[in-house]
């Protein structure tokens, strides 16, 4: 991959730097295979949990056991990914009812004691286990372990050209928003930074950094 001109703009904001290992055809090669492996061997060991997860999801609340996620990929090129439902089954609808309390500046939707999230569905976030499913997004290809949270396809239509450029790669699971004080940003910009940053900042050992400060925060349930 080529690393972008520094001197080039998008808009008022400086164009994409791509970190060096971009280039590396093994860096790039060793993500993906971490990818696989990690993907496959998690969802073959947890597939008891799966189960329970989705059997819990079931009777707590009416509804379907999966939120069919439709968002952007790498380039905003459009793809569903799946998570348990964390929520009553008509939270998109009753969305616009809620947009006066998001905590978020910008075009994506955060709201601390989200009424929309049922007693299960808080103890999985609690956990980051609803996020389970999207591990066959990562096995197919359409995301990352690690790499900017893909947004909703009706978020990325507000996105700026400058909030677009987090997706000049393919989005993860976890990234340095999650791990860097996600509950604190409250500015959508900040959190393009933070993306951006990754992209510069990007190797193998980033990745494994993040992956384990993931797991400790999956640990001691930190997850809202």
């Amino acid at each position: 991959m080529v690393q972008a001109d520094p001197t080039e703009h998008v808009g008022q904001h400086p164009a994409v730097i791509f970190s060096p290992a971009w280039g590396n055809r093994l860096n790039v090669a060793c993500k993906r295979l971490l990818d696989v492996v990690v993907s496959t061997v998690v969802m073959v060991l947890l597939s008891p949990v799966y189960l329970a997860l989705a059997l819990a999801v079931r009777l707590s609340s009416p509804g379907p056991i999966f939120y069919c996620w439709r968002v952007a990929g790498k380039n905003g090129i459009p793809f569903v990914s799946y998570k348990f439902r964390s929520m009553v089954a008509d939270a998109d609808k009753l969305r616009s009812q809620l947009e006066p309390f998001n905590e978020m500046v910008g075009p994506v939707f955060k709201m601390t004691n989200d009424p929309r999230v049922t007693r299960v569905g808080a103890w999985m976030r609690r956990y980051s286990l609803d996020e389970l499913p999207q591990l066959y997004s990562v096995f197919t290809g359409n995301m990352s372990l690690v790499g900017p949270r893909p947004p909703l396809l009706s978020e990325y239509a507000q996105f700026t050209d400058y909030q677009k450029q987090k997706l000049v790669i393919k989005p993860g699971i976890t990234c340095l928003w999650q791990v860097n004080g996600r509950n604190e940003v409250k500015d959508f910009d900040d959190w393009v930074k933070l993306d951006l940053e990754y992209v510069r900042r990007w190797s193998p050992v980033l990745d494994m950094k993040i992956l384990l400060k993931t797991a400790r925060a999956v640990l001691v349930g930190s997850g809202k």
